[in-house]
């Protein structure tokens, strides 16, 4: 029996047997995105014509004294004020440490300049910087030191390779002002820069968080924010990473409550055994010694770049329980991550209250993006075996969720009278790796101690790169994966009526939660705690609840194991 990471892998088996060839994103998660005019403007690296260029029309100053110095703000009319703050520092490969003063970041000569990204693919190098330590606060006006009120910490995604504070849809103002709270967008080291350090020390990347909640505990009190409210937040491998915070006993005083976005959870965190075989294959490609500082401090971030983009493509030959979404992620290394938090180990005893949250067509992006043309039937069920193996493959072939339509199974790969069974595909992907695997954690939570909530997204906002994919994206009704990210942020440009309610009501939902756990408020739907046997998942931009499907407990980490079983991850 062969099992693969990843649904993803096999469309390679599909485009085998198709007319024409498929081209996968290289990311297939994050298609690229086109940086605003404002970041590029904002990133040039002279400083005089930066200084010129970023700040915005009528925008003021304001400034508040922290225990380590003066922050500077910017207010541009809107109602909420901007800080653009560099909240930790670390050498290539070290440990990151907090700051000890208040400082723009890396670069910057103005509190209206926006921070570089850290080092990842497809952006300019003026555009991106190694110290890359940096968050954006987004604080309400109406807020002062003081006012007690609640942080969101929010860590974007982007597979662990892209992404960062700037990207499109994550500006907290209207967040930050409708939840009457602060709203903090951080950046990470990302890649082999946060992941695979030639020493064999792991999770930078999620220090680098722990990092950034220890800056906070500082500072938050002279904007008004309290230390003890304080909720992370995050979609995709930002959803990955509070889950990584989660399993982590000594961060779980430096926040109360979480709110996991469209996490992948079929694939696990890393275990020790598959990270030092790609921290060996890593080693290998590097010009030094694993101990030779120096050398290993004057590679290229170009080269750095390369040598990672050449892990993250043979990752899956390296060890097949790394999938080919996302390659290089938090490892379950024993002494920070003390467990799974899934069902191969014991569920440890928990008490936060959290939020999980999927969107109807979380695989669109990938399987519509990755196969350009019509599957027929007999190509559908050669991707099903090529993923799931037997018996596995007859379960889903004969389970009313994922079966062929009888007409379509007839035909079987009959050109003549195939149909297109891409949304037959992506329902199965979305269901295997992302809604599936949630709806088994949350029973899993509060089996355990826990109270969580559960929420699908049958409304969106098409993300930059998903409108691209018009054949399924861009249609109506269709909520991509990153399509709920404008909705909670209030960014959506020019929302419809449908979309302005719902960044409403998720607004509101999101406030009562940061202070009491719970998102329930008058004029909604009531969405009621997940229990071990059904978690009651909430339809956000609908009405009642989601059915389970294959997402029934009897099936999906039964029947079929999830990539995190196979493998024993």
């Amino acid at each position: 029996m062969v099992f693969f990471g990843s649904i993803l892998f096999s469309l390679t088996l599909a485009a085998a047997a198709a007319a024409s060839p498929v081209t996968l994103h290289r990311d297939p998660f994050f298609p690229p995105v086109p940086v605003t005019a404002e970041g590029l403007l904002c990133r040039l690296p002279i400083p005089a014509v930066r200084e010129i260029l970023c700040p915005r029309q009528g925008s003021s100053s304001p400034t508040v004294k922290t225990s380590i110095g003066t922050a500077t703000g910017v207010a541009d009319g809107s109602s909420a004020v901007r800080y653009a703050v560099r909240y930790g520092q670390a050498s290539r490969w070290q440990p990151s440490s907090v700051v000890t003063q208040w400082q723009f970041p890396a670069g910057n000569v103005n509190a209206s300049q926006l921070p570089l990204a850290c080092p990842q693919d497809n952006i300019d190098a003026s555009a991106m910087s190694e110290d890359c330590l940096s968050m954006i606060l987004y604080v309400p006006t109406s807020v002062k030191a003081g006012s007690n009120v609640p942080t969101i910490l929010w860590i974007h995604g982007g597979s662990f390779t892209s992404g960062s504070a700037t990207g499109p849809g994550l500006d907290g103002s209207s967040l930050a002002t409708a939840t009457n709270s602060i709203v903090a967008v951080v950046q990470y080291r990302l890649g082999a820069l946060g992941l695979m350090a030639p020493s064999g020390e792991t999770n930078l990347a999620i220090k680098d968080i722990i990092t950034s909640l220890n800056f906070l505990q500082q500072v938050l009190p002279s904007f008004g924010g309290s230390t003890s409210k304080i909720t992370l937040a995050g979609q995709s491998s930002g959803a990955n990473m509070i889950r990584g915070m989660l399993a982590i006993p000594s961060a779980s005083s430096l926040f109360q409550s979480a709110i996991l976005q469209s996490d992948p959870m079929d694939y696990g965190f890393l275990s020790p055994g598959t990270q030092q075989t790609l921290q060996t294959y890593f080693n290998g490609l590097l010009p030094c010694s694993a101990t030779d500082t120096a050398c290993l401090n004057n590679i290229t971030l170009s080269d750095l770049l390369s040598f990672q983009d050449n892990l993250s493509g043979s990752a899956d030959s390296l060890d097949e329980s790394t999938g080919l979404g996302e390659p290089l992620r938090l490892v379950r290394d024993g002494s920070l991550i003390t467990t799974p938090l899934d069902s191969t180990a014991q569920f440890p005893s928990v008490s936060k209250p959290i939020l999980l949250t999927n969107v109807k067509n979380e695989a669109g992006t990938s399987i519509f993006g990755g196969i350009p043309f019509d599957l027929d039937a007999g190509n559908y069920q050669n991707a099903v075996e090529g993923t799931f193996g037997q018996p596995a493959t007859n379960a889903i072939l004969n389970n009313t969720n994922y079966a062929l339509p009888a007409a379509a199974a007839a035909a079987n790969s009959s050109e003549a009278t195939s149909t297109d069974e891409r949304p037959l595909l992506e329902k199965l992907g979305t269901d295997q790796i992302w809604r599936c695997p949630t709806w088994t954690f949350a029973r899993n939570w509060v089996g355990n101690g826990g109270k969580a909530y559960v929420g699908l997204y049958v409304v969106g906002a098409s993300y930059p790169g998903n409108t691209d994919i018009t054949s399924f994206c861009g249609e109506s009704g269709v909520v991509c994966h990153q399509d709920d990210i404008e909705i909670v942020f209030g960014t959506a440009p020019s929302p419809s009526s449908q979309q302005a309610a719902l960044i409403s009501e998720m607004q509101a939902r999101y406030k009562a939660f940061l202070q009491t756990g719970n998102p329930n408020v008058a004029g909604h739907a009531t969405w009621t705690l997940a229990t071990t046997s059904d978690v009651h998942a909430l339809t956000l931009g609908g009405s009642g609840e989601v059915a389970a499907g294959g997402c029934d407990p009897s099936f999906f980490g039964k029947v079929v194991p999830y990539d995190y079983q196979v493998f024993g991850i």
